[in-house]
């Protein structure tokens, strides 16, 4: 069917199968999250799915990006989201759209705003206290997809209520106010849900009103008998069709999928029903966005969203796509798409340190210490991502011994002055830990804790307040009297380099290079610990000498014609003097 111009409204139907205007209609969607690639490649990213042969695009939408503080919104550059719908119907593409409070998608937080934990709520659920703060986002967010809609001459055609509720929880009231907040806020397009196809999960995560779809990435006929028992007759719908998943630190390898086995199910989900494919393109966790999931233990997800999906993280084909171009062709038009951004990539080679100065020596122009007796977490004191610095002066010991932090997260560095005496991360904060360090009045204590980020999906969604939250043993007893230096790093442009420098603590690094023509590059930190990388004062990502993510990818829209200025910042006293950008990714 030819897509109608944005003037001509039209109907969206859900009956046995999707009907568009009367006709019937099969979505052959992927996945793109506008939020995880810069705006400059919306276009590239669009024009290549539509020459895979798919005529829809679904993406989340993340609260914690559009009021990333309350009452504060945000609706431009990375956070376009309606410009990134507009972009995809000027290419003749419909738009399935997730905005419901919760994600998940392994972003910070499944999408919800820290500022949420300042106070007691229990998020997803029906308690007035969470529901208040979504009414007030949606009173922002919905008036801005309401045109955007179909039915108003827009090209959005499904709308999801919740996403994943029936793993998370069985508050029905819950789903029937999301549903309702929907609703009344003028969304008219069909509306859906969507969960693990197990019978549980299904009846858990449904609501009256929504048809249900089912998320997975393998054994789809039996997948879709399972979701038949819960479509009232409806369509049959994969909304992820997963076909690669995503990499943690330290997991020793770059998680891919099975392309064989996802083709033979891709074919059975374009007999049987609609897809959608999680991801077409990944893109990447700039920042500090990357969420976490908690089981045993913590494992927080890489800065690159690669995802081994359709496209790389940087925009290339794959052997997936040219397979899956294939399996479509067989149930739709697959149509000749001539790509209109140019994109090069570049190895601009090693570039040296300029100059560097201490995190100790640059306290007071990037922070503004808060006081109080015990430790206070990060949401408490208005910081929602980055670094946290506890200080407090040795008074009555002489020598420290032990040391326990009470109710911190995720990692914590710690120092005597300029001696560090050790790390500890995620369950090693569970205990108590000898220490050997002969201590004088008036010497500082230094803790350093970093939000590695906030866990994404399961029950740990509202126990994960980062930095320290209870209090610190020292010697077996309560230190006390602590200052509190938040540090989201968003103001290096205050940083000092001639404040000084000390070896093997936690600094800042400045690097300059020239770019005669701008490229997609991949910064590489052979010989660096952990930390985290600006590049003209936009945060790419973190890095970790663990792996199993190697090079940072840098989109050629962040760099600039001339004179380009990167600052790494490290924790853990480990610089090499020079970083790389390479031409090519590397992150296995």
């Amino acid at each position: 069917m030819a897509f109608k111009e944005r003037e001509a409204k039209m109907r969206f139907e859900v009956r046995d199968t999707f009907y568009l205007d009367g006709e019937r209609f099969q979505i052959l969607s992927g996945s793109i999250h506008y939020f995880r690639i810069v705006p400059e490649y919306w276009r590239d990213r669009l024009e290549k799915l539509k020459s895979l042969g798919l005529n829809t695009v679904e993406t989340y939408i993340p609260w914690n990006v559009h009021e990333p503080e309350k009452g504060k919104f945000v609706f431009d550059g990375m956070a376009d989201v309606a410009g990134f719908v507009r972009l995809a119907q000027e290419l003749g593409l419909y738009v399935i759209l997730r905005p419901s409070p919760y994600i998940c998608a392994e972003w910070e937080f499944g999408g919800l705003p820290a500022w949420l934990l300042k106070e007691e709520i229990s998020v997803r659920s029906a308690s007035e206290a969470f529901l208040r703060h979504v009414r007030e986002y949606y009173q922002v967010l919905l008036p801005i997809l309401k045109p955007l809609q179909i039915t108003e001459g827009g090209n959005v055609i499904l709308m999801q209520v919740e996403n994943e509720y029936g793993h998370f929880a069985d508050d029905t009231a819950y789903m029937e106010a999301m549903r309702d907040l929907l609703l009344e806020g003028g969304i008219t397009v069909p509306l859906i849900t969507s969960d693990d196809p197990r019978e549980e999960s299904l009846r858990g995560g449904r609501v009256k009103g929504a048809l249900t779809t089912g998320n997975f990435g393998s054994h789809t006929k039996e997948r879709f008998e399972i979701l038949k028992k819960f479509t009232e007759g409806g369509p049959l719908m994969c909304a992820e069709f997963w076909v690669g998943w995503f990499d943690h630190w330290g997991n020793g390898g770059h998680m891919t999928g099975d392309l064989e086995r996802s083709a033979i199910d891709l074919e059975d989900m374009l007999k049987m029903g609609h897809v959608n494919i999680y991801m077409f393109i990944g893109g990447t966790n700039f920042g500090f966005m990357n969420g976490s999931n908690y089981y045993d233990e913590l494992t927080p997800d890489v800065t690159s969203y690669d995802y081994d999906a359709v496209l790389t993280e940087a925009g290339d084909f794959t052997p997936k796509y040219d397979r899956y171009r294939e399996i479509i062709g067989r149930y739709a038009p697959v149509p000749e798409v001539e790509l209109s951004t140019r994109i090069t990539k570049k190895a601009y080679g090693p570039v040296k340190v300029k100059e560097k100065v201490g995190l100790w020596e640059s306290l007071e122009l990037l922070a503004v210490p808060q006081e109080s007796i015990c430790p206070r977490s990060m949401e408490r004191l208005g910081q929602n991502y980055g670094y946290i610095l506890y200080t407090s002066p040795v008074r009555n010991e002489r020598k420290l011994t032990s040391i326990r932090l009470l109710k911190a997260n995720d990692r914590a560095n710690v120092f005597l002055d300029d001696r560090r005496l050790l790390t500890l991360y995620d369950r090693e904060l569970l205990t108590e830990h000898e220490l050997d360090a002969e201590a004088e009045e008036g010497q500082t204590l230094r803790i350093l804790v970093e939000n590695m980020g906030r866990v994404n999906f399961g029950p740990r969604m509202n126990e994960q307040r980062k930095g320290i939250d209870g209090c610190v043993q020292i010697n077996g007893h309560i230190h006390t009297r602590w200052k509190q230096y938040p540090l989201p790093l968003d103001n290096l442009d205050k940083l000092d380099f001639g404040r000084g420098y000390t070896e093997g603590e936690p600094a800042f690094y400045r690097f300059e290079f020239t770019a005669e023509e701008t490229g997609d590059t991949f910064l590489e930190l052979n010989g660096w610990g952990k930390g985290c990388v600006f590049v003209n004062g936009f945060n790419i990502g973190r890095f970790w000498e663990i792996g199993p993510q190697r090079r940072l990818y840098v989109p050629a829209p962040l760099l600039r014609e001339g004179l380009n200025e990167v600052i790494v910042f490290e924790t853990e006293g480990k610089a090499s003097g020079e970083i790389v950008f390479a031409g090519e990714p590397d992150i296995g």
